[in-house]
């Protein structure tokens, strides 16, 4: 593998203020429009579907507000990717305010300047098809916060689910030749992004659609533990993206372990970290403890302890987790440059992607999928144990 130094200045270890805002704002809104849609379209609509026992009325419920708070997210990613497409020209132009940027005219030179040399389009194009993107899922969802559902509104849902990961990709896709490693390395980079706003978005849409219960009857607590279920579903495979591609990421940015102490860079990382294993910790509290514990319960018929476990306890976890969801988020605009960078004094990139790197990054996507598999097993089997003497939450 090779390393590359140049002659380009570091970039500031602390961005400025509009810098930090509009990122972690655009992330936040990618995470909602994200995560609120494939939620309604993988977790809550099949759940209530394939529970025949559901009330009706907490079923409507249920999908109406989860396709509503889909929708909410796609409108708060369309009002946040102006700002962030503002951030773009003002870094596009030298010495720009970002005042300046926010002008229509300024945001239309950059999205109309023509491909460089070489290039087989404009980055401005690809920003362009990625905000088309944004104001389309935006406008589809658009009719299902007034009145009743339209009978379009799944497929209003799953076209929004495409859009919104489209916005995401086109701006990452190569505008000239480039080497197979790179071309690797944006998709993770992808998959870092996508996978984290599939998790965390998801937590949120939850969490919020949890606010429900005190409209739901009790015989909701069955569809609930559905929804938790599938959700740990669409968890682990969010989980498995993060950790892969950050895993490769973190290699790439910091060259040795004390560059995680010593470099700006490193201790922010170090701090987003720390945040993750948390999330991973309150997500496997949430597949061995609770999870088994919700079985428990259903099997031996106590339906109030059910609805307690699956719309008390288990969004309280859930909170915690979007809580530390939101600090990952809050940390992104800090991880400027690389710590390699840091500790060197120029700016120097890191090992290029090739055969033996991405062999293990497979070796490390079958660990993963084979602990995941595991993890559900063995909660599987905890749910299935009948312990005496177990414990009842029934806090409300």
């Amino acid at each position: 593998m090779s390393m590359v130094v140049t002659a380009t200045a570091l970039p500031d270890v602390i961005p400025p203020v509009w810098r930090i805002l509009t990122k972690f704002a655009y992330f936040m809104g990618l995470a909602c429009a994200i995560g609120g849609v494939w939620t309604y379209l993988s977790v809550v609509r099949p759940a209530v579907r394939r529970d025949t026992t559901v009330n009706p009325d907490d079923a409507a419920l249920l999908t109406r507000r989860a396709l509503r708070l889909a929708a909410v997210g796609t409108i708060v990613l369309l009002v946040v990717a102006w700002f962030q497409l503002a951030a773009r020209v003002a870094r596009a132009g030298k010495g720009m305010a970002y005042a300046d940027a926010l002008r229509p005219s300024a945001v239309a030179d950059y999205l109309t300047k023509p491909a460089k040399a070489g290039e087989w389009i404009s980055t401005g194009a690809l920003v362009t098809v990625a905000n088309v993107c944004i104001v389309l899922a935006a406008l589809v969802l658009l009719p299902m916060l007034f009145g009743r559902m339209p009978r379009w509104s799944h497929a209003a849902a799953v076209a929004a689910a495409g859009l919104t990961v489209a916005a995401s990709l086109v701006p990452s896709i190569p505008t000239k030749a480039v080497e197979f490693g790179d071309v690797v390395a944006k998709m993770l980079i992808q998959a870092h992004i996508i996978g984290g706003s599939l998790w965390v978005g998801g937590l949120i849409a939850l969490a919020l659609l949890a606010r429900t219960r005190r409209h739901l009857d009790v015989s909701a607590g069955d569809v609930w533990a559905r929804i938790w279920a599938r959700f740990g579903v669409l968890a682990l495979v969010a989980v498995g993206m993060v950790l892969v591609s950050g895993v490769w990421l973190t290699y790439r940015e910091v060259g040795a372990w004390e560059q995680f102490v010593t470099t700006p860079f490193g201790r922010f990382l170090l701090a987003k970290i720390v945040l993750v294993v948390g999330l991973v910790a309150a997500g496997a509290y949430n597949q061995l403890v609770l999870m088994p514990k919700i079985a428990r319960a259903q099997r031996a018929g106590r339906i109030s302890n059910v609805f307690a476990y699956v719309l008390v306890t288990f969004p309280r976890v859930v909170l915690t987790e979007v809580v530390l969801g939101i600090g990952v988020l809050a940390i992104v605009p800090f991880l400027n440059g690389s710590a390699r960078a840091q500790a060197a004094g120029h700016e120097i990139e890191g090992p290029v992607m090739d055969g033996r790197l991405f062999s293990a990054g497979l070796l490390l996507v079958a660990t993963l999928a084979a602990s995941f598999y595991a993890t559900a097993k063995a909660s599987d089997g905890l749910g299935r144990r009948d312990l005496t003497g177990e414990g009842v939450a029934a806090t409300s």
